[in-house]
């Protein structure tokens, strides 16, 4: 039940998205079908048995759980359902996202937020579609993944060495806690193998970090 209980707290079901939407299904599996909207993050087959006064009753169904900035993505599609023109509006906010984060003083040295960042979009659309992203962070939107992307990037820079100075541990502080505000809680079953856990917690704890309240 703890997987259920996280679904229903932070994610919106098929039926929630399409109802607040106004989309059909129809709709919303051709919008997919052409690379437009993400998949589900979670699919969940769920073998149901109940018994009653009416006795005993069984039936398999699929649930389908999307992130609930997806809600908004689905608006986008709906007023502009042309392929390229939603790619360059996830392309264009992911790089709005980069810059504003660099002019705050997030860096890092990976050449596929820099050099190769128009390759490094293409492929970050493809886990896009796929619902990863609904997945692992808080909204599922481009501005939480290219704030997670930069933030593991210049986390993992730094944790290359385990004796920082204080101008390193700033950073590694402000980089952790831009991590933290991007990425989801995930699934109970999903905790320990996370990148949250990995390079949040985990990170706190090895240098001693101090984290916000």
């Amino acid at each position: 039940m703890q997987l259920l209980d996280y679904l229903n707290d932070n994610f919106i079901s098929l039926s929630q998205l399409l109802s607040a939407s106004g989309a059909s299904e129809q709709e919303l599996r051709l919008y997919q079908l052409n690379g437009m909207m993400p998949k589900a993050s979670y699919v969940l087959n769920l073998h149901l048995s109940c018994n009653s006064f009416f006795g005993h009753h069984q039936e398999q169904t699929e649930c389908e759980y999307y992130a609930k900035g997806y809600l908004y993505w689905l608006g986008i599609v709906q007023a502009n359902a042309d392929p390229e023109f939603i790619y360059q509006a996830f392309s264009q906010r992911y790089q709005q996202t980069l810059d504003a984060l660099k002019a705050q003083g997030y860096q890092c040295n990976d050449e596929k937020l820099s050099t190769k960042l128009a390759e490094h979009i293409e492929s970050e659309w493809q886990h896009f579609l796929s619902g990863s992203y609904g997945l692992c962070t808080r909204s599922g939107l481009p501005e939480n993944i290219a704030a997670k992307e930069l933030a593991i990037a210049q986390i993992n820079e730094l944790t290359r060495n385990e004796n920082l100075g204080a101008n390193e541990l700033s950073a590694l502080t402000k980089a952790v806690d831009l991590l933290d505000k991007a990425s989801a809680c995930f699934a109970p079953h999903e905790r320990q193998r996370s990148s949250r856990h990995r390079l949040v917690d985990e990170v706190r704890r090895q240098y001693q970090l101090v984290s916000p309240m």
